[in-house]
């Protein structure tokens, strides 16, 4: 079995697309979920041509993330078209919001859940930056995360 240490710390570092894909695809054949897992988080780390920090950055890693990972169960590419055109008409935060003030969770965030990434949620990336959002968006995010079980204290404050 590959030194799996030195091989993450080959994925924190890589900024290769097609290098990351490749190294998803290996290890989910050998059954290495670590490095797996890991080269999926660095590539929908390094999708987005947002900077890294922002908004943007975030809700990008959200969608990238899940349209891999329906990628993945379908077998074909899969896009969020609807989702796509309504960040066109109205912008990342005002979807966000949209997805928080909701009456029932997002099929991407029970999706992100299941497969324990709570800080690719939405609503995760709301908490985040919190200072873009009023109040009442907040409050929603947060208890939406709470009753799915998520401690959003241990949620990351930044988006890596």
């Amino acid at each position: 079995m590959p030194d799996s240490t030195r091989m993450l710390a080959l994925i924190a570092a890589c900024h290769d697309e097609e290098k990351l894909r490749s190294w998803i695809a290996n290890a989910r054949k050998a059954e290495q979920k670590d490095v797996e897992d890991a080269a999926f988080r660095r590539l929908v780390e390094i999708l987005p041509k947002e900077a890294p920090g922002t908004v943007q950055h975030d809700f990008w890693r959200t969608i990238y993330a899940f349209e891999l990972i329906l990628t993945a169960e379908r077998g074909r590419t899969t896009r969020l078209a609807r989702t796509r055109q309504k960040v066109s008409r109205v912008g990342e935060i005002a979807t966000l919001r949209d997805w928080a003030l909701a009456d029932r969770s997002t099929d991407g965030f029970d999706m992100l859940l299941e497969r324990k990434m709570p800080e690719l949620t939405g609503e995760a990336i709301v908490l985040r930056h919190a200072d873009q959002f009023d109040a009442r968006v907040v409050s929603a995010a947060q208890k939406r995360l709470e009753a799915a079980g998520v401690d959003v204290s241990r949620l990351p404050r930044t988006a890596s």
